[in-house]
């Protein structure tokens, strides 16, 4: 059992902030700057593969590359330029998602959740800075999917675990944490956008580095506001699982690759959606170009401006014993996001002079998925939180990220797609599989509130 699963802090770090502990502010804030780092990166990965690091001159210079894309066109098959860089776009962002699943067995039976978020920023701080450099770049690969493996395991439980499990709070921290999330999706393209645009690529890189780094300081000034660590031994007491423990880690493992139809959708907007914007969208603003990853700012920023009118939603329809559960909540949540990707599809019918898509276009696109965003993600996470059992609370949240790596998988192997299917193809397929998912995510509902009546 993790060593950081007691309750909250008591004594100074047990006062409250906004009717929250304080804690929770340390935790926002070092999440906060981990995604300004991870955004700034994932926002310019595939332009930054396209345009520079896979032309002759630069990827003859990546140490082992050549290894490793034989290995990778042994499963795939032969890949253009374009289609390696959206499957290695794809790849990341999955190994991401699946090491939060070993970091989250990491500190729950090993290093506890303090050593594991210290040692994931100091290695995707290192990751990030050897982005700097053409042949470091599959070792920075490492270092990032190993750190965020670690870090992201392990600050999610601990924003469940400043809470009773019974604490009807625990479903608003969760959506600061989505917040959180949203905030750096917002700040890290503004400016790794502006900086890759005036002063290259690489500098681009170091700030999202500066990023991680400064979100190490922030944690480690506030662990006197965390849940503290119970002392560790050979003989610590773990709690063993019963036959109906069991059985929820059985479902919880299969609801998995069912949250995985809305990250094959969402993914691609990290990934093939930047060539789509740079070969469709109309940016230019007389002699000023705007810089592709700017409009994925709008993916943060659109989640602040409609998260306050949904939670009086929710909490309006709490007063009258209608809210949804879980459940229902994240099949909403797919099916906005199966409208908007169809969205996309219908731009190819609005187009000017030149062929291109208005700015209005897409950016209506991104108020409409982060409203489907919002449905989905926070609570698809609340609900891992909400039923795992405690003594693998921690791993099997981070089973339930791994529905991003399957969909990250998946959709940098469709983003190869993009070259054969027409725009409108190829985003219609995407709101298909967006859309079943939210169907099954349904079907999964009715089959736990059957399987687990008191809980579910």
């Amino acid at each position: 059992m993790s060593d950081d699963h007691a309750a909250a802090p008591t004594g100074a770090g047990g006062r409250e902030i906004f009717g929250h502990p304080r804690g929770l502010l340390v935790l926002a804030a070092t999440d906060l700057w981990d995604r300004i780092s991870f955004y700034g990166m994932q926002s310019l990965l595939v332009l930054y593969l396209v345009d520079q690091l896979l032309r002759p001159g630069h990827v003859e210079h990546i140490i082992g590359f050549a290894a490793f894309r034989a290995g990778l066109e042994h499963v795939t098959g032969p890949l253009s330029t374009q289609a390696l860089a959206t499957q290695i776009f794809g790849l990341y962002v999955g190994m991401v998602a699946l090491g939060s699943v070993f970091g989250g067995l990491i500190g729950d039976r090993w290093l506890g959740r303090r050593g594991s978020i210290a040692l994931g920023a100091l290695l995707m701080t290192a990751g990030h800075f050897c982005m700097a450099f053409d042949a470091s770049f599959l070792a920075a690969m490492a270092l990032l999917i190993l750190g965020a493996g670690l870090l992201r395991g392990n600050i999610l439980p601990q924003f469940g675990e400043l809470y009773a499990r019974d604490d009807r709070r625990r479903d608003v921290a969760f959506q600061v944490y989505g917040s959180m999330v949203n905030l750096g999706a917002f700040i890290a393209p503004l400016l790794t956008g502006a900086l890759g645009q005036a002063y290259g690529w690489h500098v681009a890189f170091g700030f999202a580095g500066v990023g991680m780094l400064t979100g190490l300081i922030v944690y480690v000034s506030g662990q006197k506001l965390l849940p503290q660590a119970r002392p560790r031994g050979r003989h610590t007491p773990r709690e063993r699982l019963d036959r109906d423990g069991w059985k929820m880690v059985g479902f919880l493992v299969l609801l998995t690759p069912v949250g995985a139809g809305f990250w094959v959708a969402q993914s691609q907007v990290w990934n093939t959606y930047n060539l789509w914007v740079r070969d469709h969208v109309e940016l230019r603003f007389g002699s000023w170009t705007m810089p592709v990853p700017w409009l994925q700012s709008l993916d943060g920023l659109a989640p602040f401006i409609l998260l306050p009118p949904m939670l009086w939603l929710w909490a309006w329809q709490r007063a009258r014993d209608r809210e949804p559960d879980e459940f229902v909540k994240t099949a909403i949540g797919c099916f906005i996001f199966s409208a908007s990707t169809l969205w996309l599809a219908a731009a190819g019918f609005v187009t000017d002079a030149h062929g291109r898509t208005p700015l209005i276009w897409p950016v209506m696109f991104h108020l409409i998925s982060n409203l489907g965003w919002l449905y989905f993600s926070p609570p698809f996470y609340a609900l891992y939180s909400r039923l795992a059992p405690r003594s693998v609370n921690a791993t099997l949240i981070g089973v339930g990220t791994a529905a991003v790596t399957i969909g990250s998988f998946i959709s940098g192997r469709l983003g190869g797609l993009y070259e054969t299917l027409t725009a409108g193809q190829f985003w219609t397929l995407h709101a298909a599989i967006v859309g079943t998912g939210g169907v099954a995510l349904l079907a999964m509902g009715a089959w736990a509130r059957r399987l687990f009546p008191a809980q579910a």
